[in-house]
């Protein structure tokens, strides 16, 4: 692949990033496009993509396992992104599935699963693990090179927390919500250093450092996780308990505008269900839904955004990632098959997906 070429098909796909992914693949006559990182049954690491009619675009072998995507604004690619503790992330050109760079992580710096492209496409901003200072969280700040077709390290600022996780994108484009999970970890190690004295805490920051806010769960041990942002700047997010087992602590949490941080509301047969532990959160802001995965729990659940009512309590094996289509979501399992929900209508269907079954991660992007 060469500059030219990728330059002409950015070209091509610049409208893109006003009517969004789903054109473009409407426009050539496919299914929506699935992103996710995907193991085998040998164990070997993929940054993969399948169309949901079941056709595989690419699986490009990997030598670290990713977590979540970001896909560039109007360029085709996007970036994979290394699972904490990862020192890696990879630049994958999505016509093709060629690996375009592998992102290497600063020496004293390991990349926490998250990164985002800003909405004009120069630069891209992820979340990180401060070793020096082991747990302090900062958001790596990384140039596109178009001339050398690389991600280049141009700074960092603070996430004003520990142990940062996902991000997002407020609607503004300039602003960024982030999960602080709370939790101290060490240089190559997943062990949480930290469970007698977590912080946790829902950030919104420019992307230049400032902070707006910070806000913090009802449950210390409550680590924030993960994250959805409605159109209208709605946050809900997902937490995972680091208590004990026998605790019954809320794990759904929403920042409605101009509302302080607090519990979303959930039943509480449905709160055991999911075994302390949430994943993957998406928001449909056209039929005002909020979907998690909760695959300690092996459940699938939706709710009505504004009410809380709840629109569908499923089992579901090991459920992973969620995505928003536009009859509903998309989700994937780490250990089953994939699922498609359609939510029109005032009822729900289901069917499943013609994709490889299990070994999904917990993330997807669906373009």
């Amino acid at each position: 692949m060469t500059r030219r070429t990728l330059l002409s098909a950015g070209a091509a796909l610049a409208g893109v990033a006003a009517v969004g992914g789903w054109a473009f693949w409407q426009g050539r006559g496919q299914s929506p496009l699935l992103l996710s990182a995907r193991n085998d049954d040998a164990g070997q690491h993929y940054c993969a993509g399948y169309f949901l009619d079941g056709k595989q675009a690419f699986a490009t072998p990997v030598h670290e396992r990713c977590h979540d995507i970001t896909r560039h604004p109007f360029l085709p690619l996007a970036l994979f992104v290394g699972r904490r503790p990862s020192r890696e992330s990879y630049l994958i050109d999505l016509r093709d599935g060629t690996l375009v760079q592998t992102l290497h992580s600063e020496p004293q710096r390991h990349f926490y699963g998250h990164a985002v492209f800003h909405r004009q496409g120069e630069w891209l901003y992820a979340t990180e693990n401060d070793l020096s200072d082991p747990g302090r969280g900062v958001l790596g700040r990384y140039r596109l090179d178009l001339d050398a077709l690389r991600l280049v390290r141009d700074g960092e600022v603070p996430t004003h927390g520990v142990g940062p996780h996902q991000l997002k994108w407020m609607p503004d484009g300039e602003s960024l919500v982030i999960a602080n999970g709370g939790i101290r970890t060490e240089s190559d190690s997943r062990e949480k250093m930290n469970l007698d004295a977590m912080a946790p805490s829902l950030v919104i920051m420019d992307r230049h450092g400032e902070r707006f806010s910070k806000e913090t769960p009802e449950h210390r041990q409550n680590s924030i996780r993960h994250l959805a942002v409605a159109d209208d700047g709605t946050v809900v997010s997902g937490q995972q308990y680091q208590g004990p087992a026998w605790d019954s602590v809320p794990l759904l949490a929403i920042k409605r505008p101009g509302q302080p941080y607090q519990t979303f509301p959930v039943a509480t047969e449905q709160l055991a269900m999911m075994n302390q532990y949430t994943a993957s959160i998406a928001i449909h802001s056209e039929q005002r839904l909020v979907a998690m995965t909760a695959p300690r729990g092996n459940r699938f659940f939706v709710w009505d955004l504004d009410t809380a009512e709840t629109v569908v309590d499923t089992p579901m094996s090991d459920c992973a990632g969620v995505g928003v289509v536009p009859s509903g979501f998309a989700v994937t399992s780490g250990q089953g098959r994939c699922r498609h929900f359609d939510c029109r209508g005032g009822s729900v269907t289901s069917e499943w997906l013609d994709l490889p079954s299990g070994w999904w991660d917990n993330h997807l992007w669906l373009s």
